[in-house]
């Protein structure tokens, strides 16, 4: 059941659901997490029944990406920035939205409906293993106690947006034992393989692919999702080795947080991401 206003304090509304103190702060307002995003797409597209929701149930999803991947980017923002009014009402969106689709996987023959609870879940473990994995690559989470706190943490997400609690991972070890379970029902379907190719090389204007650095800018964090793929994943899109070893992958990640880092502050972070910092700041109290 979702949560209501009546069941926290103003303070806790204030704070949201994670708070300054938390991992998932730290590593959702990081610059790398927009690697990790994209990261989790390439992975959450191997699974042929969650692949073909998105494929079928996503108006325009093909021709025009943008609009979801905004959304998604807005949602995972407001979840972890917003108040926990603002987390709940655009958990509530969501799950309203979710409730509506249904389809048929077709080499299958199962019949789903998107909010299936182990559809969700296998979207929530993509998300956070991308995440971290990114954030531990970039030395924003350096520790395996921080790193198994941001799989804690993220329980709580995962039971907002229906999950079964229970069943959702708390420690890196049990998010692994998670995808050796259900690696073996994966698949780089048709569906996947164009799923790809969108989130490598989107459709863009041709006068943002001529007169923006946007392009190149893409394909950079599209290249860095790739190479930071689990190798059992780089395999099944038969792309084993993508011209780096996994080393070199993790010191592309650290260079580009150093670049980014060097971009004027408001370029760095969403407004729902500045929102929200700011808003617990300005509740600090001030030290004499």
């Amino acid at each position: 059941m979702t949560p209501s206003a009546r069941d926290w304090t103003p303070e806790e509304d204030l704070l949201g659901f994670f708070g300054p103190d938390s991992v998932t702060w730290r590593v959702h307002a990081d610059p790398v997490f927009s690697v990790g995003g994209l990261r989790a797409l390439l992975l959450q597209a191997l699974h042929p029944v969650a692949m073909d929701g998105v494929a079928t149930l996503s108006e325009g999803f093909r021709t025009d990406p943008w609009p979801r991947l905004a959304r998604t980017a807005a949602y995972v923002d407001t979840v972890t920035f917003g108040t926990r009014r603002e987390a709940v009402r655009a958990v509530r969106r969501v799950r309203g939205i979710h409730r509506r689709l249904a389809g048929v996987e077709p080499e299958s023959g199962r019949a789903y409906r998107v909010d299936d609870p182990d559809l969700l879940l296998w979207v929530h473990c993509c998300e956070v293993d991308s995440l971290l994995d990114v954030a531990r690559r970039a030395a924003v989470v350096t520790t395996d106690t921080d790193a198994d706190r941001y799989v804690a943490e993220q329980v709580t997400a995962a039971a907002l947006v229906g999950c079964t609690e229970a069943e959702v991972p708390r420690t890196v070890a049990e998010l692994a034992g998670y995808f050796a379970r259900v690696r073996p029902s994966l698949a780089l379907t048709p569906a996947a393989r164009d799923a790809m190719r969108l989130v490598v090389t989107p459709p863009m204007p041709a006068w943002v692919r001529f007169l923006t650095p946007a392009r190149p800018a893409w394909g950079t964090l599209a290249s860095l999702a790739v190479a930071t793929l689990p190798q059992w994943a780089r395999r099944m899109y038969s792309l084993p080795g993508f011209g780096v070893t996994d080393p070199a992958a993790t010191g592309a990640v650290r260079a580009f947080r150093l670049a980014v880092l060097r971009l004027p502050q408001r370029a760095r972070r969403s407004p729902i991401v500045w929102a929200g910092l700011e808003r617990v700041a300005r509740a600090q109290p001030v030290s004499a």
